[in-house]
């Protein structure tokens, strides 16, 4: 049952993958064998049954081994993915942070990516020019703002992402590793930054395989295992029944 201030409502939540694993070398070979029915799928269930809630205001940490399904959630919250079977409701405007770089051309300078990601992730034009100096101050990408992002290293791609995203206080925000990206002295800015919002009221969603920054920035904790809902509840509680099954 849905609780009254949740904004995030996850319901009999499950997402299944159709995975074929035989050699095919082109799409001809592959369209040819699946005309003739030729192709063998298997059934992967990345998420099943999941069902939480998350409240206004919440910071949830989302915790478990590769492959357990945690992006695949967030995808799923964000709008991204649809769920093959269940429901989830989300109340609010969605931000979200997934792979790094998504959303970006690396043809284009960074100047010319603050307006498309940002449209990407709704914002104006007009509220942009507004703003723009205020991203590229945070980014502190100084000159380089003038240049393509091809020449830009996995941690300046993640520092623009980051001040593009968190330029509003959006209702939900949904990071998945990228606080983990880029040099110690950023990742120290954007957790202040990420306080900030969490103080204004904004629910956030964060996957980081650092268990230490989950127990610092959570409230409550989600455990993944397999696709399945192993824990959710207290942030030290599921990090300690996480790091010590």
């Amino acid at each position: 049952m849905k609780q009254e201030n949740s904004v995030i409502h996850a319901e009999n939540l499950s997402v299944c993958f159709h995975m074929t694993y035989d050699k095919i070398l082109s799409v001809k070979e592959y369209v040819v064998q699946m005309l003739q029915k030729k192709v063998k799928y298997e059934d992967f269930w990345a998420l099943q049954d999941i069902n939480f809630d998350i409240c206004h205001g919440e910071v949830v940490g989302i915790v478990g081994k590769n492959g357990a399904g945690k992006s695949t959630l967030l995808k799923v919250i964000s709008g991204i993915l649809k769920p093959t079977t269940g429901n989830v409701f989300v109340n609010g405007n969605v931000v979200p942070m997934l792979e790094l770089g998504s959303g970006f051309d690396f043809e284009l300078n960074g100047r010319e990516n603050i307006f498309l990601n940002g449209a990407v992730l709704g914002y104006s034009e007009e509220f942009l020019k507004r703003k723009f100096d205020e991203i590229v101050s945070f980014s502190e990408l100084g000159k380089f703002i003038d240049v393509p992002l091809r020449n830009y290293s996995s941690g300046m791609v993640a520092r623009l992402a980051f001040s593009i995203a968190s330029v509003v206080e959006p209702d939900i925000l949904i990071v998945d590793e990228i606080l983990s990206v880029g040099d110690a002295e950023f990742q120290i800015k954007s957790g202040k930054r990420m306080q900030e919002l969490m103080s204004g009221g904004t629910t956030v969603l964060l996957v980081s395989h650092s268990v230490d920054q989950i127990r610092e920035l959570c409230d409550r904790a989600i455990w993944l295992e397999h696709g399945t809902l192993k824990m959710i509840g207290n942030v030290n509680e599921v990090c300690d029944h996480y790091c010590n099954p």
